[in-house]
């Protein structure tokens, strides 16, 4: 049975590949294999810009169909490429011998020996992925944070003069505002957003060691580590980092992803909070027609999108957390631990976008139930207590802390009317009184 969206064992790759795959263009394989064309492609044509004379009568007017072999990668190419890899046991010498047969084609057999030359593999590997990774964030990943934090500035708005009653410990709290309380996640958002803009997408290239020492050896008066900065940096738009042993450091890896982590961390805690909300009926939600909500209670609408996206971000910052644990270390000038790791790293990514799009289908299924709001706070009159405390402290009133805990801390029913005669009870001026009086649950908010 060929591989399908039924049979796959990863829901990335069955369930929910529908909802990813976007991300397909970045982390599957045929992508990578794509991704290390272009790299061996860019680094033949960077070599012939250089003095070297086995290249210096190169036409550079060819440059263009070498980089058709990888704008035009096709999935027979991938394929190709798979078939060389059974006969190589090999998968970056397979794409070498596949650029091989193609400059065969095009009659250059004379410089076909300068694919891959004085490389290893993770020159090729440790520039392609994170050229992939860096182009999935800018493409996939940044569109998709975007648009729930528009969504969330919108509601934030929407919302910035609806008085809420703040839960602190799960007890009634001083009240806040809806809006408010969003904007407490977008600024969260913001503030770990924008430190995507300064983690490098670094890339190792130097050679078996890292030291250029086949580069060296055969051209002596080149400056190869000019070279590999200008290439890395200059062509690929990655930052190169240097010295290095065989393979990258991952220490900007492990820093983004990190950074991801704590993202995610967040869309947790935003999303438990408007689930806990939903419980509590302060939203409703849209009822989209032919929708089920529980297989046994017909009433039921639940929040499943908030938790579908809770799930899905644990699941990714499980994958971030090892991806940030385990890519920097390597025994000595390498071990191959980190190839198999890098291979998943679409996939931390691909429950992290799922996530986003849950969270983003709940947001706009929210329907505001202001009577339940209100009605909470209407039945919540002792958290204006603070509120009179701290105007008596002003006026130098004495005791007034005790005086308001010896009123709320009953069984009694605190409302309206008991504060007012509280109120009655003390002795300050009319003035004094009128001000206390004039507060309530919905307008003791703050700024």
């Amino acid at each position: 049975m060929s591989l399908t969206t039924l049979n796959a064992i990863s829901p990335i790759d069955g369930r929910y590949r529908s909802k990813v795959d976007s991300l397909g263009t970045y982390f599957s394989e045929a992508a990578l294999i794509k991704y290390r064309v272009r790299v061996e492609i860019e680094y033949f044509i960077a070599l012939c810009e250089l003095p070297l004379k086995q290249l210096s009568d190169f036409d550079a007017s060819l440059y263009s169909e070498l980089r058709a072999i990888y704008k035009n990668f096709s999935d027979a190419d991938a394929i190709a490429i798979k078939d060389i890899e059974k006969v190589t046991n090999h998968d970056v010498k397979a794409v070498e011998y596949f650029i091989k047969e193609k400059f065969d084609t095009l009659n250059l057999q004379a410089y076909k020996e300068f694919i891959h030359f004085g490389l290893t593999s993770q020159d090729i590997n440790n520039t392609s992925i994170p050229l992939s990774l860096k182009e999935a964030i800018e493409d996939v990943y940044v569109p998709s944070i975007e648009e729930v934090l528009s969504t969330l500035k919108v509601l934030a708005n929407d919302w910035k003069a609806i008085p809420l009653l703040a839960r602190t410990h799960g007890q009634p709290a001083s009240p806040t505002r809806l809006g408010k309380e969003i904007q407490v996640f977008i600024t969260r958002i913001e503030e770990q957003y924008k430190q995507l803009q300064s983690i490098p997408h670094a890339a190792k290239f130097g050679g078996a060691t890292g030291n250029y020492n086949a580069h060296h050896v055969a051209y002596p008066t080149t400056n190869w580590k000019q070279f590999g900065t200008d290439f890395v940096e200059g062509r690929l738009g990655l930052n190169h980092s240097f010295p290095t042993t065989q393979i990258e450091h991952y220490d900007h890896m492990a820093s983004l992803f990190d950074l991801l982590k704590r993202i995610n961390t967040i869309f947790i805690d935003l999303d438990r909070d408007i689930w806990t909300y939903v419980s509590m009926d302060y939203f409703k939600q849209k009822i989209k027609k032919g929708e089920v909500g529980s297989s046994a209670m017909p009433h039921k609408v639940n929040p499943i999108d908030f938790e579908n996206s809770e799930g899905n971000l644990g699941i990714a910052n499980a994958l971030f957390e090892h991806l940030s644990a385990k890519l920097p270390i390597s025994r000595l000038q390498r071990d191959l631990t980190d190839s198999t790791v890098l291979r998943n790293i679409g996939v931390p990514l691909a429950h992290t976008i799922l996530s986003f799009q849950s969270t983003l289908k709940g947001l706009n299924k929210l329907l505001l139930n202001e009577e339940k709001i209100a009605q909470d706070l209407e039945n919540n009159w002792a958290v204006v207590a603070e509120a009179i405390q701290t105007i008596l402290r002003r006026e130098g009133y004495p005791n007034p802390y005790e005086a308001l805990k010896g009123l709320t801390r009953t069984n009694e029913k605190i409302n309206a009317e008991s504060i007012s005669n509280f109120i009655d009870t003390l002795e300050v001026s009319d003035k004094i009184k009128k001000e206390l009086k004039a507060i309530s649950p919905s307008s003791f908010t703050g700024i």
